[in-house]
C-alpha cells in the first residue's frame, strides 16, 4: 500500500486545498492556447511537484497519469556510460539530469534534442507538443544550463519545459528571462492543519488538535514532511493521544552530535574530528547544503547571543563557496574553524572585527 503522501496526493488543480490564486492562474495559463516555458520554485515540501503533475493533467487529461519507469543509457565524450532513469507518459518526460553529475549537459543535449524533433504521436491529446520536467534545475551546471537555453529557443513549437527548483539564485538570467516563473510558498499553520486534517478524514479518524499543532511546528513549513509524521504517529499511537515523541531522521540527530562537538571544544583535534563526522554525512548521501544548514542551526542555538548573527553569516558565505567550488568537505571544514575562532576570541574577550 502506498504511503499516505502518495495516496492522498491531489490529481488535479481542484483538489489542491491551498494557494487557490496560484491554481487559478494555471489552470488559466493551461486552457490557453499559448502554455509557455515554466518555473516552479519554492522551499522542499511546499506542492511544486504535485502542482507540476496538475498541471499535466490539466494539460493532457487523464492519460499522462499512466506513467512508466524507464532508464536511458547516454555516452559522456570520453565515452563513458552514464545511466538516468526517466520517468514518462505519452506526453511528458520527467528527468532529474543533475544525477549524471558533471555530465548533465550530455543528458540535456542529447534527449532534448531527441524529443523536440518527433512530432506529439498521440492524434487524441489537447495539445500538440510535449512537456519535459526537469527536476533539481538549480543543481544542474553552468554548461548544461547554457545548452538548455539554446534548446529552448530552437523548438519551442514542439517541446515546452517545466523546470523545478528550491531556488532561483543558481538558474543563469537567459534560462529565467524564457520561463514564466511560479513561486510555491511553503504553506502556513492554518494550510498545513487543514491538508493534516483533510487526510486524516479520508484516512477515516479525527485528529486531535494539539497533535496537529505540534506535527505542524515541528514539519517547519515541510507539507510533506508533515504527513509521513502523521502516518507514523498514527501507526504508533492509534488514537494520538497524550504526548507525542516525534522521532527525528538519523542524520539530523547526527548533525546535531557534529554541531554540539564544535561548541564544546574548539582545538585541531577537535576539528579532525569533526571533518571524520561530515565525511561520514556524505558518505551516506547527505547533501553538502542540508549538513551545513542542519549543523549551523544548532550551533546557533548554543552560542552566545552576541555570535549568532555571524555563525549565520559565514553558513552563508561558505554554502555559497560549496556550491561554485568542487570539494565540498574544504568549504564544510572552513566554515567550522571559522566558527571555532569566533567562539575562541568571544571567550578572550577580543575584538573580532580584526579576523572578518
Amino acid at each position: 500500500m502506498s504511503l499516505w503522501v502518495d495516496y492522498y496526493r491531489p490529481r488535479s488543480l481542484d483538489e489542491l486545498d491551498y494557494h487557490g490564486g496560484l491554481s487559478k492562474r494555471l489552470r488559466s495559463l493551461a486552457s490557453s492556447g499559448d502554455f509557455p516555458h515554466m518555473l516552479f520554485y519554492g522551499p522542499s515540501g511546499a506542492g511544486k511537484k504535485t502542482r507540476i503533475t496538475c498541471v499535466l493533467r490539466e494539460l493532457f487529461g487523464p492519460g499522462a497519469e499512466k506513467l512508466k519507469i524507464d532508464q536511458r543509457v547516454f555516452l559522456s565524450p570520453s565515452k563513458r556510460k552514464l545511466e538516468i532513469n526517466l520517468v514518462q507518459s505519452n506526453f511528458h518526460i520527467e528527468i532529474t539530469p543533475s544525477e549524471a553529475g558533471n555530465y548533465d549537459r550530455v543528458v540535456i543535449q542529447e534527449l532534448l534534442k531527441e524529443i523536440a524533433q518527433t512530432q506529439q504521436v498521440d492524434l487524441n491529446a489537447k495539445q500538440r507538443f510535449k512537456v519535459v520536467v526537469i527536476n533539481e534545475a538549480d543543481g544542474l551546471s553552468r554548461d548544461a544550463q547554457a545548452a538548455l537555453r539554446r534548446t529552448m529557443e530552437k523548438y519551442m513549437s514542439n517541446m515546452r519545459i517545466i523546470l523545478c527548483a528550491n531556488s532561483t539564485s543558481r538558474l543563469i538570467a537567459p534560462i529565467k528571462s524564457r520561463c514564466l516563473l511560479m513561486r510555491v510558498a511553503a504553506p502556513n499553520a492554518e494550510e498545513m492543519t487543514l491538508v493534516l486534517d483533510n487526510v486524516a478524514k479520508r484516512v477515516g479518524f479525527d485528529l486531535p488538535p494539539e497533535a496537529s499543532e505540534q506535527i505542524v511546528t515541528d514539519s517547519g513549513g515541510n507539507l510533506r514532511k508533515a504527513i509521513l509524521v502523521l502516518e507514523a504517529l498514527k501507526m504508533q499511537s492509534p488514537d494520538l493521544s497524550g504526548p507525542l515523541s516525534i522521532a527525528k531522521p538519523d542524520w539530523e540527530t547526527y548533525c546535531h552530535k557534529v554541531a554540539d562537538l564544535i561548541v564544546a571544544e574548539q582545538s585541531p583535534a577537535r576539528v579532525m574530528e569533526v571533518r571524520a563526522k561530515f565525511y561520514e554525512l556524505l558518505s551516506h548521501c547527505i547533501p553538502p547544503t542540508v549538513i551545513l544548514k542542519t549543523v549551523a542551526e544548532r550551533v546557533v542555538e548554543r552560542v552566545d547571543e552576541s555570535l549568532k548573527a555571524d555563525v549565520m553569516h559565514w553558513a552563508a558565505i561558505f554554502e555559497n563557496r560549496m556550491r561554485i567550488g568542487s570539494k565540498k568537505i574544504f568549504h564544510l571544514e572552513a566554515w567550522v574553524v571559522k566558527v571555532m575562532s569566533l567562539q575562541k576570541h568571544f571567550y578572550y574577550g577580543m575584538d573580532l572585527s580584526q579576523f572578518d
